[in-house]
């Protein structure tokens, strides 16, 4: 069974700089896409970054575009989300997603994703 671990989710200032990490287990190959989705309270979840398996895609949605950085080390199969410049609005319960499948395509959707972590809280104050 994949399982997924994320981490690094932390009270931080607006204005600061923070890493999360996703550790994922429990399958043979490890190069599978990857995302990031984040769920602010009250509000549905929605994607953040996404990036494909071999690490040479990546995209953004248009709210943390310049600000976020999504990366991957495949040896240790962890994806990591690198959030600067953060902004009350980027308050949310943050959460790693990975594919069943190997696709060649970007993937924004939920749907697109079928293992999901627990989700790490990042608050940002003002």
């Amino acid at each position: 069974q994949v399982q997924l671990v994320e981490s690094g989710g932390r009270l931080v200032q607006a204005g600061g700089s923070l890493r999360l990490s996703c550790a994922a287990s429990g399958r043979t190959d490890r190069n599978y896409n990857m995302a990031w989705f984040r769920q602010a309270p009250g509000k549905e979840r929605e994607f953040v970054a996404t990036i494909s398996w071999g690490g040479s895609a990546t995209d953004y949605a248009d709210a943390v575009k310049g600000r976020f950085t999504i990366s991957r080390d495949n040896a240790k199969d962890t994806v990591y989300l690198q959030m600067s410049s953060l902004k009350a609005a980027d308050t949310a319960v943050y959460y790693c997603a990975t594919v069943a499948f190997r696709m060649m395509s970007i993937l924004r959707k939920e749907s697109d994703y079928a293992y999901w972590g627990q989700g790490t809280q990042v608050t940002v104050s003002l």
